[in-house]
C-alpha cells in the first residue's frame, strides 16, 4: 500500500531533479561558452532529448502512482512536475559525456559539485603566465624583413671556392665539401650530387653557393649553404661563376638591390617561394624571371650546357 512517507520522498526527489535541472542548465552554457564547437552543440541536443525522455516516463509514472493512491484512499496534494533522476550512476555518465565535473546526487541529498583543490588551482594559473618577451633587437630584425619583398635579393647568392669534397661516409649518393665563401673560414657543405658529378670534378674549383639556408644536419653531418645547379631528372650541372671571380663575390640579379637576410625563416618559406623564377635561358646563363645572375664588373653565372632548366 503506498503511504504518506512514500509521496513525501517522490516530492523530495522531484524537487531535487528540479536543482538538477538549473544544474544542467548551467553546465550546457559553461559548455557553450568554453568549448563554443559543434561538439557543444551535440552534446546540448543529446541532454536536451535525454530530459525529454526522462520527463515523459515521469509523468507516466506520476499517473499511475495517483491512480494507485486514489484507490487506496491516499490524500492527494500537488507534486511539481520535473525530471527525477534516479541513479546517481547515469548522472556521472551524463556529465561525464558533456567534459564538465562529476556530480553525485543521493536520495535525501543536495547535488554537490567538487571543487578543484587549491594547489591544481595555483599550478593553472602559472600555466598561463604569458611567455618571455623577446629583446627589442630581435623583434626589429624579425619586423624588417618581414616588409621586404620576397625576391631573388633576400638568398645570400656567393661566389665559393670547393676546396675538396669526398664520399659522405653514411650515405652513398652525398658528398662533403670544405668551401671557401670568403668568410675566413671555410664551410661544410652537403651535396645529393654523387649520382651526376665524378668526386674528381669536385674537387678544387668555383661554384655559386645559397650561404644563408639555416644548417641543417644529413646524414649526421651538417651542411652550411647549398651549391647552385642548373638541374633536370636526368642531368645536373653545377653553375659556373664568371672568370676572375674570388670566393666571397655577391651574386645579384639588375633591379633587386636589397640586402639577404642574415639566415632564412624555414618557417617563411623564403627560397621555395624564389625557387620557381630560378631558371636558365636559352643562352644557359642563370636567371631570376629572366634578369642574368652577375657578379659586378665580372660577368654572369651560366650552366655548362643545359639550358631553360630549373635551378636549384
Amino acid at each position: 500500500m503506498i503511504t504518506d512517507g512514500i509521496v513525501q520522498r517522490l516530492a523530495m526527489r522531484a524537487t531535487q531533479a528540479e536543482e538538477f535541472i538549473t544544474f544542467l542548465r548551467t553546465q550546457i552554457r559553461e559548455i557553450r561558452q568554453t568549448l563554443g564547437s559543434e561538439y557543444a552543440e551535440k552534446e546540448t541536443s543529446r541532454l536536451k532529448l535525454e530530459n525529454e525522455q526522462l520527463k515523459r516516463e515521469v509523468e507516466m509514472w506520476k499517473e499511475k502512482l495517483i491512480q494507485a493512491e486514489i484507490k487506496n484512499g491516499v490524500k492527494q496534494f500537488h507534486v511539481p512536475s520535473s525530471v527525477i533522476v534516479s541513479s546517481s550512476k547515469q548522472v556521472k555518465h551524463d556529465v561525464a559525456m558533456a567534459g564538465e565535473k562529476s556530480v553525485q546526487l543521493q536520495p535525501d541529498k543536495k547535488v554537490e559539485v567538487k571543487e578543484e583543490p587549491e594547489k591544481l588551482k595555483e599550478v593553472k594559473k602559472d600555466k598561463t603566465k604569458e611567455p618571455k618577451v623577446k629583446t627589442k633587437k630581435v623583434e626589429q630584425q624579425g619586423s624588417q624583413e618581414d616588409i621586404k619583398p620576397i625576391d631573388v635579393s633576400r638568398l645570400d647568392l656567393r661566389v665559393g671556392h670547393i676546396i675538396s669534397a669526398e664520399r659522405h661516409p653514411d650515405a652513398d649518393g652525398l658528398y662533403v665539401e670544405k668551401v671557401d665563401i670568403g668568410d675566413g673560414k671555410p664551410r661544410t657543405v652537403v651535396s645529393g650530387l654523387v649520382k651526376f658529378i665524378p668526386i674528381e670534378e669536385m674537387q678544387d674549383r668555383m661554384a655559386v653557393l645559397m650561404c644563408n639556408l639555416k644548417p641543417a644536419k644529413m646524414r649526421g653531418v651538417t651542411s652550411e649553404a647549398m651549391v647552385m645547379c642548373a638541374s633536370t631528372p636526368e642531368k645536373v650541372e653545377i653553375l659556373d661563376p664568371p672568370p676572375g671571380c674570388k670566393p666571397g663575390d655577391r651574386v645579384f640579379c639588375e633591379g633587386f638591390s636589397g640586402q639577404p637576410d642574415s639566415q632564412l625563416n624555414p618557417k617563411k618559406k623564403i627560397f621555395e617561394q624564389v625557387a620557381p623564377d630560378l631558371k636558365t635561358n636559352n643562352e644557359k646563363i642563370a636567371t631570376y624571371k629572366g634578369i642574368p645572375w652577375q657578379v659586378e664588373g665580372k660577368g654572369t653565372v651560366a650552366a655548362p650546357s643545359l639550358c631553360n632548366v630549373q635551378i636549384k
